[in-house]
């Protein structure tokens, strides 16, 4: 199920299922793949949430507190994935689609653009009273992901490349304006 994404984001999907079994519920939901992007900790989403000045500690700690838990339930070794999970994963490779069409990987930051579009679910519900809302998040993800133009051997910019760049540009844009207009999510 995670072919595609980086190791890291594999990592926090890991942690997210730790997190699910350590607060005894029976369920992997967006609150605990926050958690598990703040517990892994060195990934791209963790830089930019550090970049909007969040406290990670104190959002976790929300997060937490929002999570209903029993502690003498006993919890599966792998608790399957709530609907909103599966849809922030869904939202991930979307934004992915979105803003790095060349690109196969799903990495953190991806993960965190797919929790603020789930904004139903707890996690969404936290980074937005921590003031993170998505076109900004994305904003600064796409800074981050910018990709230099190919350039061959000796240094000089291939000749495919600009119209390629040109392309992703204008697709970001069209993706953008839709969006904005209400056409898509």
């Amino acid at each position: 199920m995670y072919e595609r994404f980086t190791d890291r984001a594999r990592k926090v999907m890991q942690l997210a299922n730790l997190e699910a079994q350590r607060l005894k519920v029976e369920y992997v939901g967006t609150e605990h793949i926050l958690l598990g992007i703040i517990k892994e900790g060195t990934g791209i989403a963790v830089a930019i949430l550090k970049t909007f000045r969040v406290d990670l500690p104190k959002m976790a700690q929300q997060v937490e507190s929002m999570i209903p838990s029993s502690p003498d339930r006993k919890t599966k070794t792998k608790p399957p994935q709530t609907p909103r999970a599966k849809k922030v994963i869904e939202y991930a490779m979307d934004e992915l689609c979105s803003l790095q069409p060349d690109s196969k990987s799903v990495g953190t930051e991806y993960l965190l653009l797919g929790l603020l579009r789930e904004r139903e679910g707890i996690a969404g519900q936290v980074l937005m009273n921590f003031g993170l809302h998505l076109e900004a998040v994305r904003g600064e993800i796409a800074k981050r992901t910018v990709q230099e133009p190919m350039t061959d051997s000796q240094g000089s910019q291939s000749p495919d490349s600009a119209p390629r760049s040109a392309a992703r540009a204008l697709g970001q844009l069209i993706r953008r304006v839709a969006r904005a207009l209400g056409f898509a999510r």
